[in-house]
């Protein structure tokens, strides 16, 4: 069996017959097998997927017209999307048991188009995490080295790419959770505009960062499967009524384009010596190939991080009080009362991780700090998307590392959180600004790791960032 790395060409195999989709599903399902333990899936759907494939080798035989636009595209699912009928726990114990009643927009819409949906992947505890270790399931690890991470929170999503598990694999991305675990595992990982993708059946971290995201082998997969995804839906009021291009016919850049780095990203002390090289490097390329390339001052930066892990946390502490062991998911056993069970069904099913977020989130919006934290965190916010907005009228890209470092190794950051916060320092303006961003394996790093290059773009224009990503490509 071929490693497939794109759909156009595993479609056109399975429209010659020289492949079926059930062969396709089984080897899949046997590469879970083999790379078990990486832990990167918390259920897999083996039934339902060969069944399903039985159904599209059987409508290729007999209608292939009327076969959907991802036929045979076997897709995994982060754990914190829906699926009508089956368990979703984002990778927690307080939801221990539950079974969504409906399918999330994003979901429903691949399966609609004949996607094949093969499991749902681990990751950190309601997204809250860049290592992919907080989690009830334990931790994922990297396929290129079992013993580091995989980043998070998507590692799961990120390592069932990686290892060759599925074709694409759907994440979420509230501060980088696509883009850097995508980074560290070498593949493409996209997070679009915000409102470009339906929220609706998507377990809330923090409402106004949270995006639904895609991993991929390529930027064509990315493309074709954003194409299907996006538009505005009813069960969503944030999802945008923009009129969604045809991303897939858009790849093609054929200019030169304006190109701005800040110099504070490139030369920040946490950015390791070798990824900046070769930062450096691919301007010098872009500039040679006759991209115009050009460094900055963003003087906001160092203020990204706190100010959104003061937001996300407010909105977390809100976001997760629905959690409270009365309406559904896990409840303790040890609780003699209505308030009992509140505390102990929440301090037993919440991780250490999430309940220090909640902490975190419930403290700045309380009286007496919330003008002091979390209404000067807005300030900054508004500053920080005002500023980026501002750079998109006049240049088409920014450029920056996807993260600092090559992953690190499993246990290395358990002990001090802050240095984990500290590793989203490249990834979460695009969240703060609300505008689309994409990883591109860049080479290899210290260890021979994967380092990823970031490419952020105009709010709504996925199709230019796409078809630069591409070109990009091309180049390295």
């Amino acid at each position: 069996m071929p490693k497939y790395t794109s759909i156009s060409t595993l479609q056109a195999d399975l429209r010659a017959g020289k492949i079926t989709c059930t062969e396709l599903v089984t080897y899949y399902l046997n590469q879970i097998a083999q790379h078990k333990n990486l832990n990167a899936y918390v259920e897999v759907f083996a039934e339902e997927a060969l069944a399903q494939a039985a159904r599209t080798d059987q409508m290729l035989k007999e209608n292939p017209e009327r076969v959907g636009s991802l036929f045979g595209v076997v897709v995994s699912i982060k754990d914190v999307l829906a699926y009508k009928d089956h368990k979703v726990s984002a990778a927690s114990k307080i939801l221990e048991g539950y079974t969504s009643l409906f399918s999330a927009t994003a979901v429903e819409r691949i399966v609609a188009e004949g996607a094949i949906i093969i499991g749902r992947t681990n990751c950190d505890q309601f997204g809250m995490g860049s290592t992919n270790e907080n989690s009830v399931y334990g931790p994922t690890r990297n396929a290129l080295d079992p013993e580091r991470v995989p980043g998070g929170s998507s590692g799961g999503a990120a390592v069932s790419v990686q290892a060759d598990t599925c074709l694409v694999a759907l994440g979420t991305d509230t501060g980088g959770s696509v883009r850097q675990p995508a980074a560290f595992c070498g593949i493409v990982g996209m997070k679009p505009s915000y409102g470009r993708i339906s929220r609706h059946g998507l377990l809330a971290y923090a409402s106004s960062f949270d995006q639904v995201g895609i991993l991929a082998n390529s930027v064509e997969d990315v493309a074709l499967t954003l194409e299907v995804m996006a538009g505005s839906d009813a069960y969503d009021s944030t999802s945008s009524t923009t009129a969604v291009p045809k991303y897939i016919k858009q790849l093609s850049f054929g200019r030169k384009a304006k190109i701005c780095y800040f110099s504070t990203a490139i030369n920040h002390p946490s950015l390791s010596p070798d990824i900046k090289a070769q930062t450096e490097n691919l301007f010098d390329r872009l500039r040679k190939d006759g991209h115009e390339v050009q460094a900055l001052d963003f003087d906001l930066l160092e203020y990204i991080i706190p100010a959104y892990y003061v937001l996300t946390t407010a909105e977390a502490s809100s976001n997760l009080s629905r959690y409270d062991g009365i309406r559904f998911g896990y409840r303790s056993d040890d609780a003699t009362n209505l308030m009992e069970t509140y505390k102990k069904s929440r301090t037993e099913g919440f991780s250490t991780e999430v309940k220090r977020r909640i902490m975190l989130g419930t403290f700045v919006l309380s009286a007496g700090f919330y003008d002091a934290y979390y209404s000067k965190a807005q300030k900054v916010r508004r500053l920080i998307r005002e500023k980026t907005l501002d750079i998109f009228r006049e240049y088409d890209f920014i450029l920056m590392p996807a993260a600092p470092s090559v992953a690190w190794k499993v246990g290395e950051m358990s002990d001090d959180p802050v240095a984990m916060y500290l590793a989203d320092i490249y990834t979460v303006q695009a969240n703060m600004a609300g505008i689309p961003a994409i990883n591109i394996p860049l080479g290899k790093g210290k260890d021979d790791m994967p380092v990823g290059i970031q490419v952020m773009a105009g709010i709504f224009k996925e199709n230019e960032l796409l078809a630069f990503s591409k070109l990009l490509c091309g180049i390295l």
